[in-house]
């Protein structure tokens, strides 16, 4: 079973409580009597390798919006020009 230690403890003897979360490896926080916490070993970084680095290249291309063709940027040139 985990020790138990008061939110006013954690307070005001934190030393204390840090000694029991080393030594027990967890501790129940309580306040007013009422289990309320669990204060536990801080474990690491998981096991699983670095993420795989971003195709910012990729992401790019698909973002990208497409290319006009020939025949619709020349009917926009046209419509832009007025009556120029």
């Amino acid at each position: 079973m985990a020790s138990t230690a008061s939110v006013r403890d954690l307070r005001n003897r934190f030393p204390r409580v840090r000694k029991l979360v080393e030594s027990q490896g967890e501790v129940l926080l309580t306040d007013r009597g009422v289990p309320r916490f669990r204060l536990t070993l801080y474990s690491g970084a998981r096991v699983g390798g670095a993420p795989a680095p971003k195709d910012y290249l990729a992401r790019m291309k698909r973002l990208q919006p497409r290319p006009m063709s020939r025949a619709a940027a020349g009917a926009l040139d046209e419509e832009n020009r007025g009556g120029r």
